[in-house]
């Protein structure tokens, strides 16, 4: 039987992005979090504007989106109630947040440099996506005690990695499901995915369908170091 319930959250299970993005001195921030989805060679990520990958992504417009797979699970747990801004924000104070100027290094995790962005990419995470920022939107301006303090970010994806590991044999651009196993949040616990439970009617229609005019425009873009050279 069903009950009227009022959760405080509603992470049913998302999978965990760990996004890197440059800082106004050329260090480096890696942020954990999970309210993300896809559409498309598009991403929608919803994060609070007072973080320090939200600041940012305003002042640079770039990023990576790194997804761990569940073997690295330790480290993004490494990286939790940890912030790059300074002094941390009062709301985070008061759920046990500090500031932590060297992510990578606290995680144990390695940076690589991007091709297309200023940020660099997590060399141990299986999928790494290198982005534009396209829109910003607010959330929750009806409400005076949420105004201005989260946003949604609309970001391009202009270039993707894939470890070969987890891609369909004999195909380098599609990822095998069977063989990709991301980190799962939900309701603030790690979780990974099971085996397959059963076909998918959807999976009659190849992926080829699906393809957008970003990868194209992804393809012409010129490199972060091309641009710095024109």
């Amino acid at each position: 039987m069903h009950k009227v319930s009022e959760p405080a959250i509603l992470y049913f299970g998302t999978p965990v992005v760990l996004i890197s993005t440059m800082n106004e001195d050329g260090s480096y921030n890696l942020a954990p979090m999970s309210s993300a989805f896809w559409l498309g060679w598009r991403c929608i990520i919803g994060m609070a504007t007072t973080s320090k990958t939200v600041q940012n992504l305003k002042r640079t417009g770039q990023c990576v989106l790194n997804l761990p797979s569940v073997n690295e699970v330790q480290a993004v747990n490494r990286l939790a109630l940890k912030t790059g801004v300074n002094p941390v924000p009062v709301v985070k104070q008061s759920r046990g947040y500090y500031y932590e100027p060297d992510k990578f290094g606290i995680a144990g995790l390695t940076p690589v440099p991007s091709q297309k962005v200023s940020a660099p990419r997590v060399m141990e995470c299986p999928v790494q996506m290198e982005a534009h920022v396209a829109a910003i939107h607010p959330i929750g301006e009806d409400n005076e005690q949420q105004r201005g303090r989260i946003v949604t970010m609309e970001l391009k994806i202009v270039q993707v990695y894939l470890e070969e590991s987890i891609t369909m044999n004999g195909d380098a651009n599609r990822v095998d499901p069977d063989k990709w196993r991301p980190l799962i949040m939900s309701f603030q616990q790690f979780y990974g995915l099971g085996a397959q439970v059963h076909d998918s009617s959807l999976a009659s229609i190849p992926e080829y369908k699906y393809r957008s005019p970003d990868i194209d425009n992804a393809r012409n873009l010129k490199n972060v170091m091309e641009q710095a050279e024109v």
